[in-house]
């Protein structure tokens, strides 16, 4: 059981903007399909550093460095997050019939870069079918 996670000091630059997104074929499943992880430096409106990361679309989490270095030194736009997101399923090859993991990841890929532009919540809400999850069957989340 995980119980801490120690983060550098230099992760505070990314504390403000940053979003991790998990797409499950079920809820009640553990494992993701696809995820992304994005975390944004944003001084006066321009992304000055970024880092992106994805899981379920190869055999270890996946570092997008290139797709980062586009997102660095310009405004955070939607536009930008989609090339961004092409830069970074580029050179991804489909296995077998898991081909429509390239498109989901790439959707997933620039939610998960929007949202982290609009700033990190202070408080996310449970994902569906957690133990968190609040029980009366609204759904509090979007």
């Amino acid at each position: 059981m995980i119980v801490a996670v120690r983060l550098p000091a230099s992760a505070a630059h990314f504390a403000s903007h940053a979003r991790y997104l998990k797409v499950r074929e079920r809820t009640s499943f553990a494992f993701a399909v696809v995820s992304a992880a994005a975390a944004l430096r944003i001084e006066d409106d321009t992304i000055v550093e970024a880092r992106l990361a994805l899981g379920g679309v190869a055999m270890k989490p996946w570092r997008a460095r290139e797709a980062e270095l586009i997102l660095a030194g310009k405004p955070a736009h939607h536009s930008l997050f989609h090339r961004a997101a092409e830069a970074a399923l580029a050179a991804a090859k489909p296995s077998g019939d898991n081909g429509f993991k390239i498109e989901l990841a790439r959707r997933t890929v620039a939610r998960a870069l929007t949202l982290a532009a609009a700033g990190t919540p202070e408080r996310l809400p449970a994902l569906p079918a957690s133990p968190f999850a609040v029980l009366s069957g609204v759904v509090s989340h979007v």
